[in-house]
């Protein structure tokens, strides 16, 4: 099978969201619900890039992510690639109402049209994420956790990349950790990126 890049796109900041798009987006994974939180209850952002998503442009993050072997001691992955985030859109009131209509029933009518009349008021961005797993290298060492993880940050901070990142994660559900991290990516993104759009006079 050809490798796809997933695409995670119309992240909105709250569980409720970021919960509907993991389901989504890990069809094709066998992993349970329990499986999905406790990635997302242990996955830890130890080096968060200084660079954050660019407004006007794609930006691209190379990250590690370091996880413990859950079947041997002392046994530690670290898996390294790029991901990239695509320029965030801006959504019509109009675009954000059927977004928000996708897949519930007639009882939601009510309260969606009250969330349509405040999204009038606010701007309501789109973030994408593109990201291909045979452009990751996978590592296996023989050490802990933690000297794995600062042996890492010192190469990261050596080396001066503003877009690098680490994260601690689970290993065997890995690709939720990702997904976090971009979503707080996005968390700490949005307000510049909206200052950004304001003073050019597009929201």
């Amino acid at each position: 099978m050809a490798d796809r890049p997933w695409a995670v796109d119309n992240l909105w900041i709250t569980s409720f969201w970021i919960l509907r798009r993991f389901r989504r987006i890990l069809t094709c994974r066998i992993l349970k619900q329990d499986d999905i939180e406790y990635a997302i209850e242990n996955t830890q952002v130890i080096l968060a890039p200084a660079r954050q998503i660019a407004t006007f442009g794609n930006t691209s993050f190379e990250f590690h992510l370091i996880s413990e072997l859950m079947d041997r001691v002392d046994q530690v992955r670290i898996r390294t690639g790029r991901i990239e985030a695509e320029r965030p859109k801006i959504l019509s009131p109009e675009y954000f109402h059927r977004m928000m209509l996708e897949g519930f029933g007639e009882k939601a009518q009510e309260y969606v049209e009250r969330l349509r009349e405040d999204a009038r008021q606010i701007a309501v961005l789109r973030y994408g994420f593109q990201f291909r797993k045979s452009g990751v290298t996978e590592e296996t060492v023989s050490a802990t956790l933690q000297s794995v993880i600062d042996r890492t940050r010192r190469a990261v901070e050596r080396a001066g990349d503003p877009n690098g990142a680490i994260i601690q994660g689970v290993d065997e559900a890995w690709e939720v950790c990702l997904l976090k991290f971009t979503i707080e990516m996005i968390e700490r993104s949005a307000g510049e990126n909206i200052g950004d759009f304001k003073r050019r006079g597009l929201i």
